[in-house]
């Protein structure tokens, strides 16, 4: 009995001391203070009630917790989706296979038809499916089958395709490559596993019609899902121009779209501001104006509406957005006026939650974001094209609006100072000594942020002061920093600081390492990879179980959203094993990026820029898995690869035509990505002016196609009294040239070897002899930027001709214009432009 109780005695003395040593005692319960977090900044702990200092927001009483250990991923309610959609991402109509026992085949039919919309200033054609735009959002669960039937009901051919989704190479959805296209009126079907999760989207890749409509959400949800209100959002960007239209005029280099958007940077402007020199050094250097997008747009879309309302949301609500740029060349900050927005993943892929105050989603990225409703009020989450013309807008919760702050206007001139310091005279971007350039950390952009860098100061600044308002955030230590300036930190969310939620090491392989420099040329509109098109290239040969490493050189003044079909790949950063999974790399000027993913499947897979009309001008790649089986998709594969090539080799025509009091001269230019055909035309009124006829056909040539020898003829005839003499007081007779040769500008009919030279100040240097062995010498520019609308333009030469000029643009195919000429006098007229 005394061995009993000495047992329970030692038993209940060790149980007392062990709570007390845990502060666990019923008397401690009892007294636990009450502590306070805030809702947005969970982190935040503090025994007394106040506001967030990192929000404001007011704190709330926290829960006793078992642990503070920060979790890897969001605490969610979750939910089992394997038996049926729920709340905003159900889709009528859609045919479940038959009961809801998994595995299931999921059936969508999909009816393709033209249809007319007004989205900006004027009724346009557009492409609806289902009757809607943007498509229908297309959900799945992890383990079905999807089955798509697609009914062409277009009077062109179409096909779809499945960003970002692993699937049989068949089914990819790239005409040419993967399939022959849909033919109008047809029926295809698309059935491919559904092995993965997240949020993705699909659109047309055939031709420009992702430009009109042709894009929509692809969900792949888990099987078990977080049960948290799911908002998924499609944004775009509309033009009234045909996407035709937009191609050709990007191909010709028309600059009304920068007069659209304000952009000109003209030297009247630059004059105002203090920017003169930077002007100078600008076209010095043979660099176009500064502008970090190419389309002006007349609206911008979320789910196919500007403003865009979901009020059934309350105080202390969280909202997950899944967020796909669905835009053909716009990329988009994202805002948010409740507080921070919460990055979950990326791609499809999940990531470990990040608090920024905003991100850019590139052109066909995807995240899923999440946010919470502070209070019982309307925030507005704020969608802005990069270039800043515009905005849409979701409004979350019910109750009075807060709006998001609007993004100023950018400071271009800023910009193209700092791209004066980054390019070299033959138009490389310099790697500067000690600046890691990579994953987004550094935004060379960050010098035209007015809400990070200050507003537009017209004073001349050093190098060192340029580069002081970059923004470099490597890590969330870093994020947001701001130097030299008196702003707010600002969080912007990049590559850096994705961690991914597991390991994403590679299997065991052999490495294949690949190396691009991403290339272009913007006044031709030329985009390339080492400077080769996708015509001028071969398919690039791959092996099922290497590792696949592509290191990535942004050697343009543009950023490009590289995309790789079929397979996700590892962004290699600070995360070592933990690097974040994408399918989209945007990589900025002067970044060099590193991805790497494992061949594991077969067949042929796109690579390229996701801007519609980079992608069309033929800056991509096409990797190729050896021995890889026959895709019965592609009866005449040799066949199918030449018309992908066809693309980038698209012939675009510009005409311009001028009718003046003295005559009418113009030109016709039909050219490719090499090649260009040109006939010029002047034609007097008066009989003894006559006219001339000159034709050149020739090939770019070296990556900024300053070099272009041609061929060509020249045929003019005109009727001179030798006595006449121009204004300035000389004869109109021929005479010599300046080389000492009999004068033939008054009568020529010859053909001429030739070469133009674009030197820098953006003239353009012509030497050519003819078979006869005449020799002459021409300098000239047009267009030169005097101020938003009006346009200068000279030209002089050995056989004692000269020009000189302005037009000013009222309408993008119409002006006013004005010209001298040596031999035809002075004229006033109107140019009409194509």
């Amino acid at each position: 009995m005394k061995t009993i109780l000495t047992l329970v005695f030692v038993f209940c003395f060790g149980q007392l001391v062990f709570a007390q040593h845990q502060g666990h005692t019923p008397s401690d319960q009892k007294k636990e203070p009450i502590t306070y977090t805030c809702p947005m900044h969970p982190e935040i702990h503090t025994d007394k009630p106040g506001n967030c200092p990192k929000c404001g927001m007011k704190l709330v009483p926290e829960k006793a917790k078992l642990s503070t250990t920060k979790p890897d991923h969001l605490e969610m309610p979750m939910k089992d989706t394997s038996k049926k959609n729920d709340g905003k991402e159900d889709m009528d109509g859609m045919d479940m296979g038959g009961n809801s026992v998994s595995p299931r085949t999921v059936r969508y039919d999909l009816y393709i038809a033209d249809t007319i919309v007004t989205y900006g200033r004027k009724p346009t054609r557009a492409i609806a499916v289902n009757g809607q735009i943007p498509m229908p959002t297309l959900t799945f669960t992890e383990g079905d089958t999807a089955e798509i039937h697609v009914h062409n009901n277009l009077n062109e051919p179409t096909a779809l395709h499945w960003h970002g989704v692993f699937l049989p190479n068949q089914y990819d959805g790239v005409p040419y490559l993967t399939q022959m296209p849909i033919a109008p009126h047809t029926t295809y079907v698309y059935k491919f596993p559904i092995t993965q999760s997240g949020t993705h989207f699909y659109h047309s890749h055939f031709m420009l019609q992702e430009q009109i409509g042709m894009n929509g959400m692809f969900i792949m949800k888990k099987r078990n899902e977080w049960d948290i209100p799911t908002i998924p959002i499609t944004l775009t960007e509309w033009a009234d121009m045909k996407p035709e239209e937009i191609q050709r005029s990007l191909k010709s280099a028309n600059d009304w779209f920068a007069i659209k958007k304000g952009t000109t940077q003209s030297y009247a402007e630059a004059i105002r501001t203090g920017h003169f020199k930077t002007k100078l050094t600008n076209e010095w250097k043979r660099m176009n104006a500064m502008d970090v997008s190419d389309v002006y747009y007349d609206n911008f879309l979320i789910n196919n509406k500007n403003q865009i309302e979901h009020s059934e949301f309350k105080a202390g609500d969280k909202v997950r957005l899944r967020v796909a740029n669905g835009g053909a060349s716009d990329y988009f900050w994202l805002t948010y006026s409740g507080g921070k927005i919460t990055v979950v993943a990326s791609d499809g892929n999940d990531v470990a939650p990040v608090e920024v105050d905003r991100l850019i989603i590139a052109v066909s990225e995807t995240y899923d974001v999440v946010v919470t409703i502070p209070e019982n009020k309307s925030y507005e989450f704020l969608v802005t094209p990069e270039d800043r013309t515009g905005f849409a807008s979701l409004w979350l919760g019910k109750g009075e609006k807060v709006p998001a702050q609007k993004l100023p206007k950018l400071k271009y001139f800023a910009g193209m100072k700092m791209m004066n310091d980054m390019m070299d005279m033959s138009g490389n971007m310099v790697e500067m000594e000690g600046m890691k350039m990579q994953n987004q950390v550094m935004d060379m952009n960050t010098v035209m942020y007015p809400e990070i860098t200050g507003e537009e100061r017209p004073k001349v600044e050093s190098k060192k002061t340029a580069m002081s308002g970059m923004q470099m955030s490597n890590d969330k230590s870093m994020a947001g920093m701001d130097m030299g300036t008196d702003k707010p930190d600002i969080v912007t969310l990049n590559y850096g600081m994705l961690r991914s939620l597991k390991k994403t090491t590679l299997p065991n392989g052999p490495l294949k390492e690949l190396k691009f420099d991403l290339t272009g040329n913007m006044n031709r509109y030329v985009w390339t990879l080492d400077d080769k098109t996708i015509s001028e290239s071969d398919k690039i040969l791959i092996k099922k179980g290497e590792n696949v490493r592509v290191i990535l050189f942004n050697n343009s003044m543009m950023r490009h959203p590289m995309h790789l079909h079929g397979h996700d790949f590892r962004i290699l950063n600070e995360q070592a094993e933990y690097a974040p999974l994408k399918n989209v790399l945007d990589i900025m000027p002067m970044e060099r990026d590193t991805i790497e993913f494992a061949a594991n499947t077969s067949g042929d897979w796109f690579f390229h820029c996701h801007i519609l009309y980079h992608m069309m001008s033929g800056m991509g790649r096409v990797f190729s898995y050896e021995n890889s089986p026959p895709n019965p998709q592609l009866p005449n594969p040799e066949h199918a690869f030449k018309m992908l090539k066809m693309d980038d080799k698209m012939i675009h025509s510009m005409a311009r035509i001028g009718i003046e009091t003295n005559g009418s001269d113009g030109e016709i230019m039909l050219a490719n990505t090499r090649y260009r055909f040109t006939t010029e035309w002047r034609v007097g009124f008066d009989k003894e002016m006559g006219y001339e006829s000159e034709s050149h056909f020739g090939r770019y040539l070296g990556r900024n196609q300053w070099l272009f020898p041609y061929v060509g003829w020249d045929f003019r005839k005109r009727t001179v009294d030798p006595m006449d003499k121009n204004i300035f007081g000389q004869s109109l007779s021929p005479g010599n040239n300046l080389f000492g040769q009999g004068n033939t500008k008054n009568f020529r009919q010859v053909f001429h070897l030739g070469l133009q030279y674009t030197l820098p100040m953006l003239v353009v240097a012509d030497a050519s002899v003819d078979h006869k062995g005449n020799v002459r010498f021409q300098l000239m520019r047009e267009d030169v930027p005097i101020s938003k609308r009006l346009r200068f333009q000279f030209m002089v030469n050995t056989d004692k001709e000269y020009t000189a000029g302005f037009r000013y643009i009222v309408t993008k195919y119409f002006g006013l214009s004005t010209h001298y000429d040596s031999d035809m006098g002075y004229g006033a007229g109107l140019t009409l432009n194509y």
